[in-house]
């Protein structure tokens, strides 16, 4: 009897307390003051030690790769690790929603801070914008491309080259190759590369709250906006020109605005990171770094590893249960929310092979998630494929005696970004 009546209680002032937190966080949102009264295993996917996850993430791994965490607003989540696990989350289209209604009205997150684009949408309205933009993302259109990108990854080592002292790779490598690359695809002008910079890192830094990244994004649509009004008048050679004049009316510009949104939040940041962490993988891997280095064929198994190794991208987007739904045994209750640590699924031993996933440059790195699975996977998979295997040869060719300028452990990593990176990466090119 006492028992019963001292679980009511905690029962009851968890109850209240949690009516008190979401009034206050649908009133201020999630600021930096009130991210840190999440539970830490929801923010567990998102931080790392190095360039491998918290222990903490492994031991929820290993207990149960389906683990459910109580939120104090009266909606339980459950964050997936297990690689089967995830693929199966992200798989069933029918099971899960990722679309924004799930979000409006939760957690301070509004209705008009809807990104648009593939990631917050489902079925229908998800195939036929994929359909819009895949002709743009076939490899036999993509490899107009290829020729720019050298040239881009060329002028790039050119720069770096006249430098007279160490250099950050992460300004004048990671972060202009994609940028300009993003740039030509979606045909906006050269010189909005810098904001296109801005736009697309500031919406993953949770730092400031889980809730400010949306108000980046809106910024971001406001500039598309202003580019898909140009657009409209003077189509150009671009993936934004190419939809005007294929589709024309048919594609408004608020949703125009959100794909070329889109295109830009999955093919900068990402992509960028990608570079930076996988330079330092190499300065920190000779036999990696001589055999990117001197043997052409070794760049694509490099890449693939490296994809599967670093996993910036570390969580998918929140997937809702559309009704009750088992996953891998587990009752996932209707409205409940899946996390899914690709980071996690891809160090899952029984994906690696019995290992943890450590990196290792002869694994055959095929299966990986770092792309994402399913209806949702990146749709610029190829792009930054090609990005990463023109340029790591490149920088290893022209800089073959190139070693980082501090100790590892002085790097500045990103603390809470649902894309992981490092902030700078200085190195002595000679």
């Amino acid at each position: 009897m006492e028992l019963t009546l001292r679980a009511n209680l905690r029962s009851r002032i968890a109850a209240r307390l949690g009516r008190k937190y979401l009034a206050r966080i649908k009133k201020h949102g999630i600021g930096s003051s009130t991210i840190s009264l999440l539970p830490e295993q929801l923010l567990m996917p998102l931080r790392r030690e190095g360039l491998d996850p918290v222990p903490q993430l492994t031991r929820t791994q290993e207990r149960a790769p389906i683990s459910k965490v109580p939120l104090p607003f009266g909606m339980d989540a459950w964050v997936v690790t297990g690689h089967e696990e995830v693929k199966a989350v992200l798989g069933a289209t029918d099971g899960f929603s990722t679309d924004f209604t799930n979000l409006a009205g939760n957690a301070g997150v509004m209705e008009e801070q809807n990104p648009g684009g593939l990631g917050f949408a489902d079925p229908p309205v998800h195939t036929r914008l994929r359909k819009i933009l895949t002709p743009e993302f076939t490899m036999r259109r993509l490899r107009r491309l290829t020729p720019r990108i050298d040239e881009i990854v060329n002028d790039c080592l050119d720069s770096m080259e006249r430098s007279p002292g160490p250099v950050d790779l992460v300004q004048s490598f990671a972060l202009p190759i994609p940028s300009l690359t993003i740039c030509e695809l979606l045909g906006v002008p050269y010189e909005d590369r810098h904001d296109f910079q801005q736009l697309s890192m500031a919406r993953f830094d949770l730092s400031d709250g889980a809730i400010a990244p949306f108000g980046h994004t809106s910024a971001s649509l406001d500039y598309f906006r202003d580019v898909v009004k140009k657009q409209r008048e003077k189509p150009g050679d671009g993936l934004l020109g190419m939809i005007v004049r294929e589709h024309g009316d048919t594609v408004g510009d608020e949703e125009l605005a959100g794909l070329a949104d889109g295109v830009l939040t999955g093919g900068f940041e990402t992509t960028a990171s990608m570079l930076a962490l996988g330079s330092l993988v190499l300065l920190q891997d000779p036999r990696a770094f001589a055999k990117v280095r001197d043997d052409d064929a070794a760049a694509a198994p490099f890449v693939e590893e490296a994809l599967r190794y670093l996993t910036v991208v570390q969580l998918a987007f929140p997937r809702f249960a559309r009704e009750d739904i088992e996953i891998a045994g587990v009752h996932i209750p209707k409205g409940d929310m899946m996390l899914c640590s690709l980071s996690g699924a891809n160090r899952d031993p029984r994906f690696t092979g019995g290992d943890r996933g450590a990196f290792d440059p002869d694994r055959k790195a095929s299966g990986h998630l770092a792309f994402g699975y399913g209806i949702h996977r990146c749709i610029g998979a190829e792009l930054a494929r090609m990005e990463l295997r023109a340029a790591y040869p490149a920088l290893l060719r022209r800089f073959p005696e190139m070693k980082l300028a501090v100790r590892p452990d002085e790097l500045d990593f990103r603390k809470l970004s649902i894309v992981y990176g490092v902030e700078n990466l200085p190195v002595h090119l000679r």
